[in-house]
């Protein structure tokens, strides 16, 4: 039988999150969720006929889908794993079960067996990111000028998905995590449960 040290330090405490979200993905999902839901509640309370049922099933199959796609995604990294909230799936990746964390199109991370997952809630903003490296041309054009290469006071401002990305790519290169590790992909079925049962039921009561 074993028995812990009692002069044995605690261990340290875990580390807090990051938490990285898309503000207008969040405005939109509530916006949505308003319109909805008073159009929903309209066509149920004084709706005749099948109507009412019919605004019962779209809005049981519409508000998981937007709440999906709107609200959930969410990206949380600490210096031991990252874990990503997508609309319907949690993955969850220790940083030494990380293989690069890349940005095209989209923002995405690959694990070590060559999974790709989409990092939905750090979008790409193609256009801020032309916008900055146009500005960083003019600054560097500008010292060039001015005789001297020191670092401009005025930073480039560069769209806030690239920001996200490279502080992940920071805490991937600072890890405390001592394994490897797998990735664990879960679906999320409290969003794709109602929406599928919404879509059969709106499907079955159009042909009926």
């Amino acid at each position: 039988m074993t028995t812990s040290d009692p002069a044995a330090p605690p261990p340290p405490p875990a580390a807090p999150d990051r938490i990285y979200r898309s503000p207008a993905g969040i405005a939109a999902g509530v916006f949505l969720l308003i319109l909805g839901g008073w159009l929903g509640a309209d066509a149920i309370v004084v709706g005749e006929g099948r109507a009412p049922w019919l605004a019962l099933a779209a809005v049981l199959c519409v508000v998981p889908l937007v709440i999906a796609f709107t609200l959930r995604p969410a990206v949380f990294a600490n210096t031991e794993r990252l874990r990503v909230r997508n609309p319907f799936r949690t993955i969850v990746l220790p940083w030494k079960g990380v293989a690069v964390l890349r940005s095209g199109y989209s923002n995405e991370v690959v694990d070590g067996d060559g999974r790709v997952f989409q990092l939905w809630a750090i979008p790409v903003s193609l256009r801020g990111r032309k916008r900055a490296a146009r500005a960083e041309a003019r600054e560097m054009s500008r010292q060039a000028r001015a005789g001297h290469t020191a670092t401009s006071a005025h930073e480039v401002r560069h769209p806030q998905g690239d920001v996200a990305l490279g502080e992940l790519r920071e805490l991937a290169g600072d890890t405390d995590s001592p394994e490897k590790g797998r990735t664990e992909a879960r679906w999320c079925w409290t969003i794709i449960a109602p929406a599928v049962v919404g879509a059969i039921l709106l499907i079955v009561l159009l042909l009926v």
